[in-house]
């Protein structure tokens, strides 16, 4: 038995055809499956049925891949260990994060980041609190940002910074002009832009909303922070955005609501065990301090 086996049965039973897996594989079809019989001669059992149009995991088959796949991540991990340099001379950091810091802390972070770290190279993927996790565990990512909540075993969280919400329109807006801050219940006649309910930023709106008795009038849903924020710049429409979102944007101004809008925690994530790398240890060192910066200099309070 030898290590590509193992990568090859994964494959055949990940595309559940020998024709694909051997593209994915750059391989040919019949070394394919000349090396999955050797693999099965070895262990003296059948992994795979052949028997129908896709190809399926016999339930022995099913047990070896469980731990075929532990194996090769810890092999995997093993690598990065053996060609982790200490002095940040070479690395590699894969990073998730959910979509909304994307408006306003990925560019401060890797600038900082390149900065202190020129010769590492990072991956960033935006994708869900859920997915993030879940990739973490598994060792598909080294470090993600997320919203503070109950995570799942094996993460171990480290606070980053408080986000607030504001409500946000175009300057020039009739609630801009207001006197004295807009009561939380008037927004029940203000039509509004917001996330689509894809987002947990949109799910802690969505609930703020009922426990103040609110029903908004949400008008346009959209699935980026960015086209919010043109949707808003350009229409009568209001939104709720992260309060640090808004700041680089002269042209939307925050509007003061009664009672104010709620904050949540943002935390920074790693899995609790494994190996983790000097460059993942970088990373999180210059997220913490650029998040600090970050959350510093976005205090002024509201627009007039």
């Amino acid at each position: 038995m030898e290590l590509r086996h193992i990568r090859y049965l994964l494959a055949v039973a990940d595309h559940g055809n020998f024709t694909r897996a051997a593209e994915a594989l750059h391989i040919s079809q019949p070394t394919l499956s000349q090396q999955i019989k050797q693999l099965e001669r070895s262990l003296d059992v059948e992994l795979l049925d052949r028997s129908h149009r896709v190809v399926t995991l016999t339930d022995a088959g099913a047990a070896y891949a469980h731990h075929a796949r532990l194996a090769l991540r810890d092999l995997d991990a093993g690598s990065r260990a053996v060609h982790d340099v200490l002095d940040l001379s070479r690395g590699h950091v894969r990073v998730a994060m959910t979509p909304t810091f994307s408006a306003y802390l990925v560019g401060p972070l890797i600038k900082r980041f390149r900065e202190e770290c020129p010769h590492l190279t990072l991956t960033l993927l935006e994708t869900t609190q859920d997915r993030i996790e879940t990739g973490l565990m598994a060792d598909e990512i080294d470090v993600g940002i997320a919203f503070a909540r109950p995570h799942l075993p094996g993460i171990l969280a480290s606070g980053l910074y408080v986000e607030g919400l504001t409500l946000a329109t175009r300057r020039g807006h009739g609630l801009v002009r207001r006197s004295s801050a807009t009561p939380i219940d008037a927004l029940d006649d203000v039509p509004l832009a917001l996330l689509s309910t894809d987002f947990a930023t949109r799910t802690h709106i969505d609930r703020h909303f009922v426990d103040s008795g609110v029903t908004p009038k949400v008008t346009v849903e959209v699935n980026s922070v960015s086209s919010l924020i043109e949707v808003v710049r350009s229409s009568d429409l209001a939104t709720v955005l992260p309060t640090l979102a808004t700041d680089a944007h002269d042209d939307v101004a925050r509007v003061p609501v009664t009672p104010a809008l709620p904050d949540r925690a943002v935390e920074l994530l790693v899995r609790e065990a494994g190996h983790r790398s000097s460059a993942a240890r970088a990373f999180v060192t210059v997220a913490h301090r650029v998040s600090g910066e970050v959350t510093v200099s976005s205090r002024g309070g509201m627009d007039p």
